[in-house]
């Protein structure tokens, strides 16, 4: 039996239901939300390089939406956590890392609308871009159906990445947790350099490749900054060291315990 998707309207009998078939129907399906205004599915789907109608606008309301919802997420998640720590795992969910991730998850990449150079370029799979138009959705969600409806959304889809982790898992930035995680095992620290850079001067796009000699290993990670590229790589490179199976790797240090030779409780014989 065909699924059917219903928005808001349709469910008050407004207009009528929806078959999930097309790919944007099945966005809507995974967002769990049936638009009652397409146009504002589209427009989030648009980047400015495709028309006049683009997404930067609703991207600036998905914006706080995001941002509220998550820390709403937080707060009774967490509720023995001061601000300090909710503000520091707020920060690494809302960043473009993780939009983008989510952003593929939802199939973005096969259904933004950009122009015939911007594609050409690789536009549908860059992050800036997918994390941009997730945002727009969020926007586009609220102008649709109101903060509530909004509100579930962002809990569908950000409620997933804190089901199996602590508070303590969100505690350090990438390129710190691949620090440590290295010379716990003895091994040098990753080189970054700029491999790449992409876009005009006020929208430049970073390409860092983090390097490691000592395990054959480069990755590469973008971001609208260098600092912001070089955190991409370095999560990038220790999720691949830590599937790597064990016997390739070097064990971890072990503290060294040094074993004192017991004296003899009989004193020895004077001659």
């Amino acid at each position: 039996m065909a699924t059917r998707l219903t928005g808001k309207d349709a469910e008050a009998g407004q207009a009528p239901d929806v078959m999930v078939g097309s790919p944007l129907l099945a966005l809507q399906n995974r967002l769990g939300h049936g638009f009652a205004d397409d146009k504002l599915l589209h427009r989030a789907l648009t980047h400015k390089s495709f028309g006049a109608e683009h997404y930067e606008r609703l991207e600036f309301l998905g914006d706080a939406v995001l941002n509220l919802g998550v820390s709403e997420l937080l707060y009774k998640r967490f509720q023995r956590s001061d601000e300090g720590d909710l503000t520091r795992v707020r920060a690494h969910l809302v960043r473009q890392d993780t939009l983008h991730k989510l952003a593929v998850q939802l199939g973005l990449p096969q259904l933004m609308r950009l122009s015939e150079g911007e594609a050409k370029g690789g536009g549908a799979q860059r992050p800036s871009i997918l994390a941009d138009a997730l945002e727009a959705i969020l926007g586009a969600v609220y102008l649709d159906a109101g903060f509530e409806v909004a509100r579930r959304v962002v809990m569908s889809l950000f409620e997933p990445l804190l089901a199996e982790t602590t508070l303590e898992g969100w505690g350090k930035d990438p390129k710190t947790a691949l620090q440590e995680w290295l010379q716990a095992r003895k091994l040098a620290v990753p080189a970054y350099r700029i491999a790449e850079t992409r876009g005009k001067a006020h929208e430049q796009v970073f390409v860092v490749a983090c390097e490691l000699p000592e395990l054959n290993q480069v990755v590469t990670g973008e971001g609208l900054s260098r600092r912001a590229a070089e955190q991409v790589a370095a999560e990038a490179l220790l999720m691949r060291l830590q599937a790597l199976p064990a016997r390739s790797l070097p064990a971890s240090t072990k503290p060294t315990v040094v074993v004192k030779k017991a004296r003899s409780a009989t004193p020895p014989s004077k001659r």
